[in-house]
């Protein structure tokens, strides 16, 4: 088969297209004929070694991917060759054909295609996680996404909107502001020409945020905590911006405020009937129309190196789909 390799661990230009081995399915694992993989930022961060986790060389990068079932190991019932899936890997997903276990697969929805479904579950089974299950968002309470025209950041506006929030989307672009404002978000603040502490603010008549959601990190994290509420809570979700923040702890004192962490791959590990019902929540806005994959750009394999130097420079919007079988 052809699989996208990082072979050392090093830049994003290193990764070459090559034929690989055709995978087998050991027990609990399926082989999937990779119809699509989406992109995202680990993608670019797990290529260099820069990732919580580090695959064994030599391996494929792309996390989420949709496709059908080619083979089913010993043990697994769910599934048998012939049906379409969702898996979320972790890598493997550039490469025609992956073999993934079988808990981290679920069967693609009717009526979502093969593109929607690689490009769903990584950005809104995070942000369902981080607004539902972590920031304990309510009906009402105002949110603030950073990185709004990104796939986190579309995918948390999809979602506080039908959680009832109000959204203020931040973002380093009128192209990627014009996007979250498709997706509904009720205001909007270019943080590349305006002052986003002094912006969240008016547009909350000076009470502050309840809660900012910031898959972005740098220079905006500690404005983007000085602009919440009494009691606001402050989810860290990445480091888009390549700097991890060093947060002065008296910012929460002084109002109570909350720094939560979100990692979605660990929770959804740790606690699966959790991560069913966000699921199910998510398929039933899925199908009533309320949230929808935002695919900007679609590519074929031997582009995909050079669309995830374009993400890792916070160059796209939404999501970019690898096309990888017919």
């Amino acid at each position: 088969m052809k699989a996208l390799l990082c072979t050392p661990y090093g830049p994003i230009d290193t990764l070459r297209l090559e034929d690989a081995p055709d995978p087998m399915a050991a027990a609990g694992e399926v082989v999937v004929a990779v119809r699509a993989c989406a992109l995202n930022f680990p993608d670019a961060l797990i290529v260099q070694g820069l990732y919580q986790t580090r695959p064994t060389l030599p391996f494929s990068p792309g996390a989420e991917f949709a496709g059908t079932i080619l083979q089913a190991g010993a043990g697994v019932t769910a599934y048998k060759p012939g049906d379409a899936v969702i898996a979320f890997a972790g890598h493997g997903g550039l490469a025609e054909r992956c073999a993934v276990d079988a808990r981290r697969v679920m069967p693609l929805p009717a009526g979502m295609s093969f593109e929607q479904g690689a490009a769903f579950m990584l950005t809104y089974g995070t942000s369902i996680h981080a607004l539902k299950d972590v920031a304990l968002l309510q009906p009402g309470e105002t949110l603030a996404v950073l990185g709004a025209g990104g796939g986190v950041g579309v995918a948390a506006v999809d979602i506080a909107k039908a959680m009832g929030a109000r959204v203020i989307a931040a973002a380093s672009s009128k192209a990627k502001l014009q996007l979250a404002q498709e997706h509904g978000a009720d205001a909007l603040l270019d943080y590349a020409s305006e002052d986003l502490r002094q912006r969240l603010l008016a547009l909350t008549d000076g009470k502050g945020v309840d809660v900012v959601l910031d898959p972005v990190g740098g220079a905006y994290a500690e404005a983007a905590l000085r602009a919440t509420a009494w009691r606001g809570r402050y989810l860290v979700v990445g480091f888009a911006a390549g700097d991890i923040p060093r947060i002065p702890l008296n910012l929460a004192l002084l109002k109570e405020r909350q720094i939560l962490g979100v990692y979605w791959g660990e929770a959804v590990q740790r606690d699966p009937k959790q991560h069913a019902g966000n699921v199910r929540q998510l398929l039933q806005w899925f199908t009533a129309g309320s949230v929808r994959p935002q695919i900007t750009e679609q590519v074929t394999l031997d582009q995909a190196a050079q669309a995830i130097a374009r993400l890792s420079k916070r160059e796209a919007m939404g999501k970019i789909v690898v096309r990888i079988g017919t």
